[in-house]
């Protein structure tokens, strides 16, 4: 009869260690996950932020267009000719308004602010599906640990198993997470 009694031991000590580790691993895709949680919102931030800098360029631009229409209509049958000083605020007013389309040295052009948003996008969105990819892992995690504690309590085998194969898929899908988050989408 020592003999089983022992082999439960060693085995609930197995089990604990799977459950040590299971719960180390869910430590780890929990504070990746929210991390990038974290990450994909500041970048979402950022994004709106520029994008709303976009807008303000192109209201700017447009409303220099159209006041140097406006200010040119009159002028457009050659009927009397446009003062020169006009002239020039027209010139300066087309020449700003073509700046707002690209400004490469302060890359806060129309054409500039939209490729940055853009890539804030994307980043954001690699940091969602990371988050996801760690929530999915820590899911796992978690389920791994119940049916472990429930191997040890009742000393069904197969629970060990099953809890090895959930703790497998947390790895799994924690490495998507940490590797390539876009892999696959869920």
């Amino acid at each position: 009869m020592s003999g089983g009694h022992g082999h439960v031991e060693s085995s609930n000590k197995k089990i604990a260690l799977l459950v040590a580790v299971l719960a180390a691993l869910l430590a780890v895709s929990e504070t990746a996950g929210k991390s990038n949680q974290t990450h994909a919102l500041s970048e979402q931030i950022t994004a709106s932020n520029l994008w709303s800098f976009f807008q303000a360029k192109t209201i700017r631009q447009t409303t220099l267009r159209t006041a140097a229409d406006a200010v040119e209509a009159p002028f457009k049958d050659g009927a009397q000719p446009m003062p020169a000083a006009l002239k020039a605020q027209l010139d300066t007013w087309r020449k700003t308004a073509q700046r707002y389309e690209s400004e490469p040295e302060t890359n806060e052009g129309r054409k500039e602010l939209s490729a940055r948003a853009k890539a804030k996008e994307e980043s954001r969105d690699k940091a969602l599906a990371a988050y996801h990819m760690f929530e999915y892992g820590s899911a796992a995690f978690q389920l791994a640990i119940v049916l472990a504690g429930a191997s040890a309590l009742t000393t069904v085998v197969w629970l060990m198993f099953m809890s090895i194969g959930l703790g497998a898929l947390g790895v799994f899908f924690a490495g998507l997470g940490f590797l390539a988050p876009t892999l696959i989408h869920l």
